[in-house]
């Protein structure tokens, strides 16, 4: 639905109708029940961000300690989805979340792609007053170039999250403390921006995942489908079941392998491919490619998000 949106001609880019929608939509569903989201906290974090873009700020939001703490929160119905962290484009995919969709019921129904972007916080307006910085250990070797050139010899502290540094900034009477995080961050705890896209590497995106207690709708005709598979302990079967998805004209867009957790040297592995679990083709990809595989699991199909 918001493709369609973000589709239609007018003054606002797409990425601006889809967000004003997404709030109309998130209040509409607010006046019946809230969607209680489970997510990756606290609040004020890359997670909290992902799960406020794609359901809205009238959601229930329910940070979790854990991925397995979001998995098991919709297991059990106390939340109708959960937000966890899939893949990021320069450290590579979220392994617990890997071993955790082996033996999970639920489906990947959504996908929200995040772009890292550090920003520098502070109830301070002036750069030049800021004597120390919060952050988590990994946002300050993410920022750790800008901070030297633009902040030099100013101490950089550690923090649990950057949520939590931004709510000690916000803590902060003197005006000479200042957060790494997510722009999110400023506006939970009302803090001035004082620096944006301070990350060293442009570029750096997470892919999150979105999963359910059921699947998503029908085919939408641009849709992605994961499943995760077991091949058989002979020669040439990961060849061969490569071959039954290229025979069906079906692409693979990504495959990763897991050491299984059922036997010493045997792996899983995850393919997402184009097309949707509904469509023949990939019914009959599907199909030929179960002959290779000791065992074969679906995880979900959903829609590929607009660029």
């Amino acid at each position: 639905m918001l493709a369609n949106v973000q589709g239609v001609p007018g003054p606002l880019d797409g990425q601006a109708v889809a967000s004003i929608y997404r709030e109309i939509l998130s209040t509409s569903r607010a006046l019946q029940r809230p969607t209680r989201v489970a997510h990756l906290g606290p609040m004020a974090t890359f997670g909290h961000q992902a799960a406020v873009d794609r359901f809205g700020s009238a959601a229930d939001l329910e940070p979790c300690q854990t991925h397995a703490e979001v998995f098991s929160a919709v297991e059990k119905g106390a939340a109708d989805y959960g937000l966890v962290a899939f893949e990021n484009s320069t450290e590579g995919p979220v392994n617990e979340v890997l071993d955790r969709l082996v033996d999970t019921p639920l489906q990947i129904c959504a996908e929200v792609s995040l772009p890292i972007a550090h920003t520098l916080l502070s109830r301070s307006t002036s750069l030049t007053s800021i004597k120390r910085v919060l952050c988590h250990p990994q946002t300050a070797g993410q920022t750790r170039l800008w901070l030297a050139e633009h902040l030099p010899g100013v101490a950089v502290l550690p923090a649990t999250s950057n949520g939590k540094a931004a709510e000690l900034a916000a803590q902060d009477t003197t005006g000479t403390v200042a957060a790494v995080g997510p722009r999110i961050a400023g506006e939970v705890y009302r803090l001035n921006v004082l620096a944006d896209n301070i990350q060293d590497i442009a570029g750096n995106v997470t892919r999150f995942l979105v999963l359910a207690r059921s699947a998503s709708e029908g085919a939408t005709g641009r849709d992605k489908t994961a499943v995760v598979f077991s091949i058989r302990d002979r020669v040439g079967a990961l060849r061969d079941l490569a071959e039954a998805f290229a025979t069906n004209a079906v692409n693979l867009s990504s495959i990763q392998s897991r050491p299984s957790k059922r036997r010493a040297w045997d792996y899983v592995f995850f393919i997402e491919m184009d097309g949707h679990v509904s469509e023949a083709a990939v019914q009959r990809a599907l199909g030929k490619a179960q002959e290779h595989t000791v065992f074969l699991k679906v995880l979900g199909s959903w829609p590929v998000p607009a660029d």
